[in-house]
C-alpha cells in the first residue's frame, strides 16, 4: 500500500528527537523536544486550491522545517507520518 497525498498536501516523517544535549547529557524521553524537521515522502499534485493556483516546491526526499502545531498525525503500515499543507512548511534544508 502506498500513500497519495491530494491537493496541496504533503507527506512527511518526522526526524527522530535528540537524545543527548551538545555537552552529552542523556536526555529521558519525556524531555525531549519534537523536532520540527522532517523529511518528505511524497507530495500531492498542486493544482487549483480554493480559487489558486498553488505549484507544488517540495519533492520527495526533501528535508524540510514545519510549523510546530501544523497537521494531522496518521498510523500507516506501523509508521507515524504527518499530513500537512504545503503553506504549513517553513523552509526547505540544504544539506
Amino acid at each position: 500500500m502506498k500513500l497519495i497525498p491530494l491537493g496541496d498536501k504533503v507527506i512527511i516523517k518526522q526526524l527522530a528527537a535528540e537524545e543527548t544535549t551538545k555537552s552529552g547529557i542523556l536526555l529521558p524521553s519525556q524531555s525531549q523536544e519534537k523536532p520540527q524537521e522532517a523529511e518528505v515522502i511524497a507530495v500531492g499534485p498542486g493544482g487549483n486550491i480554493d480559487g489558486k493556483e498553488v505549484t507544488m516546491m517540495v519533492k520527495e526526499g526533501d528535508r524540510v522545517i514545519y510549523s510546530k502545531f501544523a497537521g494531522t498525525e496518521i498510523k500507516f503500515d506501523n509508521e507515524k507520518y504527518i499530513i500537512i499543507k504545503q503553506s504549513d512548511i517553513l523552509a526547505i534544508v540544504e544539506l
